[in-house]
């Protein structure tokens, strides 16, 4: 069946002054205009094609790749507004409607704001909310344990930390001490890695790897950084948590634990200074 707001795989008919014509199956010819036909393309070809109603809300497919699909989450920008609503640029001819209903917020141009993409059933017209809750579903418990890498869409502060989608389809929370630098931005991507599926569903979420395995890696980073420094590091227990951040991308918390480990190891030695390289 025809996905409209979504990629489709689909035969080149024919070609005319106006573009070339696709199988829609059961919507019959859609055209892709001429604007976006590839010169290579040939009839009897099969295209993954983005299906949309134009400004005529005609049926037509493009070789356009849209920010974001029927289904998906994602942060686009507000080209332009008017009496109706807001207006989003992502990626193909025809901007992406936000009725005033579904804001948050009245949105302003040039603003980005995190959405998600459905159908309106009433026009059958592609459409965004703000809204964004209501989609979002409790993650099954069968798949999201403890330590699994998952893909994050920052959406929103809370007193917490950061709300995040994650996967395309869940609510997960990044509290404040769990990002080894900095929360991220509204609209961001990144991935992060699960710290605990609650009962209702939601994930909570770190930006930091989990477990045993998580600072038994950065020792090994830590190790190599030594080396490539002849030797020396200038960080000790009193270095600023900024300042590590910034140089390894870590928690203090977990460069701590991973000099422990090292030291353990008896590969490093500790002095007021810095760490050092164990000598063989």
């Amino acid at each position: 069946m025809l996905q409209i707001g979504r990629f489709n795989t689909l035969t080149l008919t024919r070609f005319t002054d106006h573009g070339a014509y696709v199988d829609g199956r059961e919507v019959g010819e859609i055209l892709v205009p001429k604007a976006y036909v590839r010169p290579e393309w040939r009839p009897g070809d099969t295209q993954r094609l983005f299906v949309y109603l134009d400004q005529s809300e005609r049926l037509v497919a493009t070789s356009e790749s849209p920010l974001a699909q029927v289904g998906d989450f994602a942060c686009l920008e507000v080209a332009w507004v008017n009496e109706h609503g807001a207006f989003l640029s992502w990626g193909v001819m025809k901007d992406l409607f936000v009725p005033f209903r579904e804001q948050r917020r009245t949105m302003e141009v040039g603003e980005q704001h995190v959405v998600y993409v459905y159908i309106d059933e009433s026009t059958g017209r592609l459409a965004a909310t703000a809204k964004v809750d209501r989609y979002l579903r409790p993650a099954p418990s069968r798949d999201y344990h403890r330590g699994r890498t998952v893909q994050l869409l920052a959406w929103q502060r809370s007193p917490l930390g950061m709300k995040v989608i994650v996967d395309n389809a869940y609510a997960g929370l990044i509290y404040a001490g769990e990002a080894y630098d900095r929360l991220p931005r509204r609209g961001e991507v990144l991935e992060g890695t699960v710290v605990q599926l609650r009962p209702d569903g939601r994930l909570d979420i770190s930006l930091q790897r989990i477990g045993k395995g998580r600072f038994r890696d950065f020792a090994d980073t830590l190790l190599e950084a030594l080396h490539e420094a002849d030797g020396f590091l200038p960080f000790t227990d009193h270095s600023d948590p900024e300042v590590i951040a910034e140089r390894f991308e870590v928690s203090k918390k977990t460069f701590k634990r991973a000099v422990g480990t090292l030291y353990k190891r008896q590969l490093i030695t500790l002095s007021d200074d810095g760490i050092r390289l164990a000598r063989r």
